[in-house]
């Protein structure tokens, strides 16, 4: 006899970081687009499905990016999705009928509307090894299990997908360094304060400038500029984790977001970077010009209303740094 129960889903072992990387693609919300209805159009017409759909798993719902067959449903509770328990493998997940399989035979999907049979998933993985979702293909009739070749064919769609939800998440990117903008920095920002802040963890943040930049577009160029900033950008994404984040705030200006960081361990990191940056070789190693950075600490404060009162102290103490004679790091950690 059936559960009345559907099987709790399985959770990655790399959720958090997951739930990070679905953040950072800016994919939840966004509206779909001709490049996404057709993906789901081909795969309609290639399985012969009634349902088809694009689903990003949240931490308690799965967000259905496009789709078709829904009834315009744009999201169901993670623990009645296919797809929460797909996104744990590692390639396409097939349920030939639903009603004989022990984890979804009592799922409300099966026993209520729409009364899912059949389910095929491929997961969208990220370039940083993450299933953010699935592309999956659902019938209200059983089906044999897909044959290897669909499989690929499947997997192939939803890596297009996949492909096309990187593509706009570099809209969000600097095109010099790859390292996101201001705007994408101020929204991951405020994310991550409010989750901290929820969590009770602590939360660093540094701000610092490439000192004297200009001086090296006008000695030797722009290209000599970029290619300074490049590879200043290389060194800071050495130096983060993969729960970190990092942004290009300016001219020469950058961020980088330390997660559950205590300020003792960022002012190591600070340091680390600022040390790392005089030994950066370029046009410029066999001239009297060394690279230098100026850099404002700060961490979140218990007064603190939002991410902007965290990202202002920051740059109160990279402006400290830069006016006590740059090529160094200040901190303040209190509200004015």
């Amino acid at each position: 006899m059936a559960s009345a129960v559907p099987t709790p889903y399985p959770v990655p072992a790399d959720e958090p970081l997951r739930l990070r990387d679905l953040e950072r693609h800016a994919a939840i919300g966004l509206s779909s687009d001709p490049h996404f209805e057709r993906l789901v159009d081909l795969a309609a017409s290639l399985f012969g499905t009634p349902i088809v759909a694009i689903s990003l798993v949240e931490a308690e719902r799965q967000w259905f990016l496009a789709s078709r067959g829904l009834g315009g449903v744009c999201e169901t509770p993670r623990s009645s999705a296919f797809c929460a328990h797909a996104i744990a493998g590692e390639g396409v997940m097939v349920v030939p009928d639903a009603c004989l399989d022990a984890r979804f035979s009592a799922n409300p999907l099966v026993v209520g509307e729409p009364g899912i049979r059949f389910y095929a998933g491929a997961p969208l993985r990220s370039s940083n090894g993450h299933n953010l979702g699935t592309l999956c293909v659902i019938d209200l009739q059983p089906r044999p299990p897909l044959t290897a070749t669909q499989q690929q064919q499947l997997q192939w769609l939803a890596d297009l997908v996949m492909r096309e939800l990187e593509l706009r998440r570099l809209t969000l990117h600097c095109p010099i360094t790859g390292l996101p903008i201001r705007r994408a920095f101020l929204e991951i920002g405020e994310r991550e304060w409010l989750r901290a802040r929820s969590d009770h963890l602590p939360l660093a943040l540094l701000c610092f400038d490439i000192d004297d930049f200009r001086r090296i577009n006008q000695r030797w160029g722009q290209r000599a500029g970029d290619r300074v900033l490049m590879d200043f950008a290389d060194l800071v994404r050495g130096f983060k984790r993969e729960q970190d984040y990092a942004g290009r705030l300016g001219d020469g200006e950058f961020g980088l977001l330390l997660i559950n960081t205590s300020v003792d361990q960022a002012m190591a990191v600070a340091e680390a970077l600022r040390n790392a940056t005089a030994h950066l070789p370029g046009v410029h190693t066999h001239s009297d010009v060394t690279l230098h950075i100026s850099g404002g600490l700060s961490s979140l404060a218990p007064e603190d209303r939002s991410f902007d009162d965290l990202l202002h102290r920051a740059d109160r103490a990279l402006q400290l740094a830069k006016g006590n004679g740059r090529n160094q790091i200040a901190c303040l950690l209190e509200r004015d």
